[in-house]
């Protein structure tokens, strides 16, 4: 068994088996600048690994990820071309093993889209999903603005991102965003950590060559559907009903854009 420590991303591998940890747990495994691209490295890497054939990825303590940590994020934005956020978008398209999500506590915003490109997603039964992006005045990302209509439908994609509601797991399955919902956390790990073994156990070549026909005919529109999030992120991030919406949350305050005209709002 060999293990890494790099900050707040645990790697370890075990008989086939990578399993990853968002180890920041007093944020609820919120990211940073450096976890994303710490988290893109252990993809990379484990994608030209050929000991690793599964990869079984959680968060550490009460969370999967609670999505951008906003101190950072706000000193560090994401601009239009490569990015932190960027760089673990293209791991994530490119990664062709089959990849194991154990998620609880909650997934919120990128907490939620990362999820997409999972291949399983077991979750506890008290999970909570939430995409804010309207809400904080900016836009979906990790390909989620194609990739949840082309899933789930335009009707019901609408209600994720543009009303940004929280909903829960028993909704979560019903959208098709979940394998299975799990009793509890032991149990969460028992079963993706099972689920991952057997993969691990499988033909190599067919697993990948499988996921990759599964995945060809959506992998550029998702590219260029990154592409354009990414673009379209970067004017709304410097907007002022950005800023009016990132301050009222830091301030635990309602946001309020009645004095934000059209036109300073980015297009």
């Amino acid at each position: 068994m060999e293990k890494t420590v790099v900050d707040e991303i645990i790697s370890e591998y075990s008989d086939g088996v990578l399993r990853i940890e968002l180890n920041r747990p007093e944020k609820l495994n919120a990211m940073t600048s450096g976890m994303y691209l710490k988290l893109a490295d252990v993809f990379y890497s484990a994608a030209s690994d050929d000991r690793i054939r599964a990869v079984l990825w959680h968060g550490a303590g009460d969370a999967f990820c609670a999505g951008n940590d906003l101190k950072d994020f706000l000193e560090h934005p994401p601009g239009p071309g490569v990015s932190p956020q960027a760089r673990l978008m293209d791991a994530l398209l490119d990664f062709d093993k089959p990849l194991v999500a154990a998620v609880h506590g909650v997934a919120i915003g990128g907490g939620t889209t990362m999820l997409l490109h999972c291949d399983f997603v077991y979750a506890a039964e008290k999970t909570r999903f939430q995409t804010p992006f309207v809400n904080l005045a900016v836009v979906p990302e990790f390909g989620s603005s194609y990739l949840l209509p082309l899933s789930i439908g335009h009707i019901r994609a609408s209600d994720v991102i543009l009303l940004g509601s929280p909903f829960d797991v028993g909704r979560a399955v019903e959208l098709g965003l979940v394998t299975q919902v799990v009793p509890d956390y032991q149990a969460l790990l028992n079963i993706a950590t099972e689920t991952a073994k057997h993969l691990a156990a499988q033909p190599a070549g067919a697993l990948q060559a499988s996921k990759r026909l599964m995945k060809h005919p959506f992998v550029e529109q998702t590219r260029a559907a990154m592409k354009a999030e990414n673009e379209a992120f970067s004017l709304q991030v410097h907007s002022p009903e950005s800023k009016e919406a990132l301050t009222a949350f830091l301030e635990k305050r309602p946001a309020d854009f009645s004095k934000i005209g059209k036109a300073a709002v980015a297009t």
